[in-house]
């Protein structure tokens, strides 16, 4: 299935609106290509395949089976097909002319590219596909299933939008993806190019991932608005203040994943949910990601966390009993706070800083910084009984301090080492000498451990003999749980997937495969 939102080159207009402004186009165009591509790698997946074809029978095929199914088979098939195949069903016969029209709609605007166009969206081509939307939604009598706007030129027909997005709202859209793009650069550098605030009377959507956009002001929004049925929200390079997100989650009664990619802005995370299952931020800052009242939050998934201003991410700990899954918490970026208490190396962990419920917990860390060294055993910790510990090992650089074994002996005894974890995965390993000193100290620890995984970091070693004699000293030496195995990954670890993290038919929303 090809889900690629297609790059698109800036336009002549927008690049000498670059040059006044002091902006060079080529980085502006590298930085929009960045960004569309972060926002790719969370967008759900639509439901229809591009691949899917519609072909005719041939001569010597004189019975026609298909036709002779039920109205129901019939529109399960057209619903699988592309939008242009799906409508072109009606065709067929007399029996088809009606099925696609009655069947629920399902839109994905880059499947109307034609097929020798490439990755690349040319205006011309982004205008024939903003021309057949339009005579797509008009033609379509509802309901709407699923609808992906992500190729089309949002910013040349901001008013052609608002009509789109009220005819969603009133043909009854279930799940809608929508990007601009190309990203104006006002939207960007003065923020003045809002979405239209019509997407807020969408009762009936389940599903809505927004990209490259300015929130609209929700203070003039009337109070009644709600999205009763509100299951899952994507927020990708949205600009927003934090009013505007307590907004919609407050109005989400059933939400039960939220996604944040690519916030930029200063903006604190306030989570009261009594739905909320699944929280991803992702290449985000947040002055605060506070988890106040979330009885049914299940995973809070953390990845590509920085610093703004030297001021790190506070992230807050409250009511989350059903909490399983959590990282990765990065010592660099991440400051761990408990009620009053913020987690600091030494830091005499309590019952009130403990978080019991999770059993798989995910580290960012650089062994060989002392002062995120140091903070390893604290965080453990605070979470007693985690089954499964992922480490990913981040490039030291030059190693500050003496991190051999004998500093691991002096952190005492860490209960969920000694007692819980049952797998370790270890990512990114280069053969440091920090990196041994830690494994060598959790093998000699840990006592009812049944499978570690070492995934080697792409480019740190020369040859397989360099890569083995690395590892060597962990396989000879003596292990406290001594039926567990070892498996060495050589090849590097892939690129986490973002969307497995919620999916739910999966343990292990870090694991890779």
């Amino acid at each position: 299935m090809d889900t690629r939102v297609p790059p698109v080159p800036m336009d002549p207009a927008a690049a000498a609106k670059s040059r006044r402004d002091r902006h060079d186009p080529e980085e502006m165009e590298g930085l929009f290509s960045r960004m569309l591509s972060r926002t790719r790698n969370v967008l759900p997946d639509p439901p229809v395949s591009v691949d899917g074809r519609l072909f005719a029978l041939l001569p010597h095929d004189s019975v026609d089976s298909i036709s002779r199914l039920p109205d129901v088979l019939l529109g399960n098939i057209v619903s699988r097909l592309p939008v242009k195949e799906a409508a072109r069903t009606a065709v067929l016969s007399r029996r088809w002319r009606g099925v696609w029209r009655s069947t629920p709609l399902v839109l994905v605007d880059s499947h109307i590219l034609p097929e020798d166009a490439g990755t690349a969206v040319a205006r011309a081509d982004a205008r024939r596909i903003t021309s057949a939307v339009s005579r797509i939604l008009a033609a379509h009598p509802g309901p709407f299933r699923c609808v992906h706007l992500t190729s089309c030129y949002m910013e040349e027909f901001n008013g052609l939008l608002r009509r789109w997005l009220q005819i969603l709202a009133d043909k009854g859209i279930e799940e809608l993806i929508l990007v601009n793009r190309p990203m104006p650069l006002g939207c960007l550098l003065h923020s003045t190019f809002f979405l239209p605030s019509t997407f807020l009377g969408m009762t009936t959507l389940t599903c809505l991932y927004l990209g490259l956009w300015k929130f609209p002001d929700t203070a003039s929004v009337k109070r009644a608005t709600f999205f009763p049925n509100l299951r899952e929200l994507g927020l990708c390079t949205v600009l927003m203040e934090s009013k505007d997100l307590d907004f919609i989650l407050d109005r989400s009664p059933v939400l039960e994943t939220l996604c944040v990619e690519s916030n930029i802005f200063k903006l604190g995370l306030r989570l009261v949910s009594q739905s909320i299952r699944c929280v991803k931020i992702i290449l985000s800052f947040f002055e605060e990601i506070a988890v106040v009242d979330t009885p049914c939050l299940e995973r809070l998934i953390l990845s590509g966390g920085w610093t703004k201003d030297g001021v790190c991410t506070k992230v807050k700990i409250g009511h989350a009993p059903k909490l399983h899954s959590l990282g990765y918490l990065d010592s660099e970026n991440h400051v761990l706070e408990f009620g009053n208490t913020v987690i600091k190396a030494g830091t005499k962990v309590s019952p009130s800083t403990m978080v019991p419920s999770v059993r798989i917990l995910a580290l960012d860390v650089r062994c060989g910084v002392r002062s995120y060294a140091k903070m390893i055993p604290t965080v453990l910790r605070c979470f007693p009984n985690v089954e499964t510990l992922h480490i990913m090992s981040g490039e030291t650089g030059q190693p500050s301090g003496k991190h051999n074994l004998e500093f691991w002996n002096e952190s005492g005894t860490i209960k969920c080492i000694c007692s819980c974890i049952k797998l370790l995965v270890f990512h990114d390993f280069r053969g440091d000498r920090s990196e041994l000193a830690f494994l060598k100290f959790f093998f000699k620890s840990v006592l009812v451990l049944e499978e570690a995984l070492i995934v080697m970091a792409n480019g740190s070693f020369t040859s397989m003999e360099d890569m083995l004699s690395k590892v060597k000293p962990l396989g000879s030496m003596k292990r406290a749980s001594s039926d567990s195995t070892i498996t060495i990954n050589p090849q590097g670890g892939s690129i986490w997937n973002f969307k497995k993290a919620s999916d739910f038919s999966l343990c292990d929303p870090f694991a890779n495969d």
